[in-house]
């Protein structure tokens, strides 16, 4: 059984021009720029930051974004080199098909899924929060019986229901209703950080690493950071709550690599892929680190309301009108994160089905939209289902593992494309490989280890799905398996 059979790059590459699976070619690089940043400021700058700075890592959450970013940075530069050389629907399930072998790039597409559908659902959720919250301080009801927390969240399935409709209708389309959305969500961003600086106390900052104190226990071991489990007890604030906080807040980082996804519809990929991947995670970076200052500046960090930080910070100044302002931002902001996690989803499963691991069928693509209205509605339905009816909580540590995951696995599959085709042109390079890929894949494996051990049995069973239905279906229905690919080859005596 060949499960380690790869697909070359000239057969990826020639399944783009299928009349039947073509995609259009219609992004530029700021297309892509807004792009990832409508998706990446969200649920990180609304709803995490406060809340992992009060329960966590106090003011030193910023130390946490960092951390997380330079774990994403590197990442970023090995998704530039492969989304510009192999500029493909699917980002890290292609690029892993080319190198390490079709298991490992169906592992990496179900952890994507996992990521892309699981997020679009939570943060389904968050916009129903702050929907209803929004509609209340402008003087507007929303039935008691379906709202946020109740059995049917009808706000989450209803936004879902129009995302996914103007997403089958064309990414175009799709991308001009997220640059008006993001422009005012960076707006209210820019207001938050310039409004909250004025009513910084520096004592607030003091200490800036608070002294590490010992975690709740509620739950065992299965609460507990899986290396805090091994190596020690478990513990909060200090450089354990630090470290952990920093593998919660990678989630607010999600979102650069869905620009990869894209890669098929960018009109020169080589260039402008690279330049929307790591201009967005510049973007997004700063924003962050000036918000995390500025939330625990104007409110001491155990103090801070982890249900609405931004805006209950601005209440507590007597500010409320800045409040209302806030929840319309985040209603802006968690709106184009949903709608571009969609985008996302649906062009993995895209390229999944399109190489027969999942239904070839589903991979047609409409001629009149130019986008696979089969997934795109199928993943649409899961989803609002998912978001309305699920009480997901703190789920977003499965989409967190999900991405890592694939991170660690694109960035070990640099170095090896390059050693296998150095032919191939690349118009952008991952400096100082293989250095800084390993250094990339080894961060994502520590911030793995620092979700706690809950997640992980999560991850596994997610894990045995994926392998049942690989085994019962993508590899008897392989189009490489059935001779359109090449066969892996031993990288074992390769330096």
């Amino acid at each position: 059984m060949d499960i380690l059979r790869t697909k070359s790059i000239e057969n990826s590459m020639a399944d783009t021009e299928d009349p039947d699976f073509k995609l259009k070619k219609s992004l530029t690089a700021l297309d892509l720029t807004v792009f990832g940043i409508g998706v990446i400021i969200g649920a990180g700058i609304f709803t995490l930051t406060g809340r992992v700075a009060q329960a966590y890592a106090g003011p030193a959450v910023v130390f946490s974004f960092i951390i997380a970013a330079i774990c994403c940075a590197l990442a970023a530069l090995c998704y530039a080199e492969f989304a510009s050389t192999v500029p493909v629907s699917g980002s890290a399930y292609t690029f892993s098909y080319a190198t390490l072998g079709e298991l490992v790039a169906w592992i990496i597409g179900w952890d994507l899924i996992l990521e892309l559908m699981l997020g679009a659902s939570v943060v389904a959720q968050g916009w129903a929060s702050y929907f209803e919250t929004f509609l209340g301080q402008i003087g507007v009801g929303w039935p008691d019986h379906l709202g946020y927390g109740d059995t049917f969240n009808l706000a989450a399935f209803l936004l879902v229901a129009v995302l996914t409709a103007l997403v089958a209708f064309g990414i175009k389309e799709s991308l001009r209703v997220n640059l008006a959305l993001v422009a005012l969500k960076l707006f209210v961003v820019l207001f938050v950080i310039i409004a909250g600086i004025q009513f910084i106390d520096t004592d607030n900052y003091k200490p800036f690493v608070p002294e590490s104190a010992p975690g709740e226990t509620a739950g065992g071991w299965l609460h507990t950071p899986l290396i805090q489990s091994v190596f020690g007890a478990p513990g909060v604030y200090g450089t354990a709550g630090v470290l952990f906080a920093a593998s919660l807040v990678f989630f607010a980082y999600i979102g650069f690599d869905v620009v990869a996804t894209t890669a098929e519809e960018a009109q020169n990929p080589q260039r402008d892929l690279p330049r929307g991947i790591i201009g967005s995670l510049v973007v997004c970076t700063i924003l962050y680190v000036a918000v995390a200052l500025v939330i625990t500046g104007m409110v001491r960090y155990d103090e801070i309301n982890p249900d609405a930080a931004l805006a209950n910070a601005f209440v507590a100044q007597g500010k409320d009108g800045y409040a209302t302002l806030i929840s319309a931002g985040a209603v802006a902001g968690l709106t184009t994160v949903v709608m571009t996690l969609l985008i996302g989803a649906v062009r993995v499963f895209f390229a999944m089905s399109r190489d027969g691991l999942m239904p070839l069928a589903l991979a047609k693509v409409n001629p009149s939209t130019g986008t696979p209205v089969r997934i795109t509605v199928a993943i649409g339905v899961v989803v609002a289902l998912v978001a309305s009816l699920t009480p997901i909580g703190k789920l977003e540590e499965m989409v967190n593992i999900g991405t890592l995951s694939a991170f660690a696995l694109v960035s070990i599959a640099v170095p090896i494309l390059r050693r296998r085709r150095p032919d191939l042109e690349r118009s952008f390079r991952v400096p100082f490989s293989p250095f800084l890929p390993w250094l990339s894949a080894a961060i994502c494996v520590f911030l793995m280890l620092n979700l706690t051990a809950e997640t992980w049995l999560r991850f596994l069973v997610w894990m045995a799905l994926g392998f049942a239905i690989y085994f019962g279906y993508g590899y008897r229905h392989s189009r490489v398996g059935q001779g359109q690919g090449e066969p892996a080859r031993d990288y074992s005596s390769r330096g």
